[in-house]
């Protein structure tokens, strides 16, 4: 099926920007953290826990790299997708009078997936980075599974809410 939905620049608005150099900085800050702390880790560091927080697997620390660079490839792969939202999922028919607010809210709901997928990558890796020098496990312990699924659930729930409001 051919695409004839309208190919519009959405302009930023203040949330917008907001939530763009949050991703930003936190990206900085993963990377931030992981070099400057990377000299003072073991050679063997903890690479996976189970619900409980405790480390059941362990690797190289060289391991540790992989937390940014799979933060900053999301980054750039929903940075890219959000440049293109006539091409999103939508559960309206998208028309000249409707786009920009269509688009507007499918934009910002993946910048706040990106920013909510960024605050699980600098999660584990200061958890991956502070249980490898012997400290107790903080986020586990204070709802990461919680965390991991609640906030999900939420997105969801209000884009769907907004996408009703604004198309009726």
């Amino acid at each position: 099926m051919k695409n004839e939905r309208p190919k519009i620049t959405v302009p930023y608005e203040q949330i917008d920007i907001l939530v763009e150099l949050m991703n930003i900085c936190l990206l900085l800050l993963i990377w931030g953290y992981a070099i400057v702390e990377y000299a003072k880790l073991p050679d063997t560091i903890a690479i996976h826990f189970n619900a409980q927080g405790v480390a059941d697997g362990h690797g190289n620390k060289m391991m540790l790299w992989l937390m940014p660079a799979l933060a900053t490839f999301i980054f750039f792969v929903m940075f890219i997708i959000n440049k293109f939202p006539h091409v999103h999922n939508y559960m309206v028919n998208i028309t000249e009078e409707n786009a920009l607010k269509n688009y507007r809210l499918s934009t910002r709901v993946l910048r706040l997936v990106n920013l909510y997928c960024l605050l699980l990558f600098a999660a584990i890796t200061y958890e991956i980075i502070s249980m490898s020098k012997g400290n107790e496990s903080t986020f586990f312990v204070n709802g990461f599974i919680i965390f991991s699924l609640i906030v999900p659930i939420l997105i969801v729930i209000v884009a769907i809410y907004y996408q009703k409001k604004i198309n009726r």
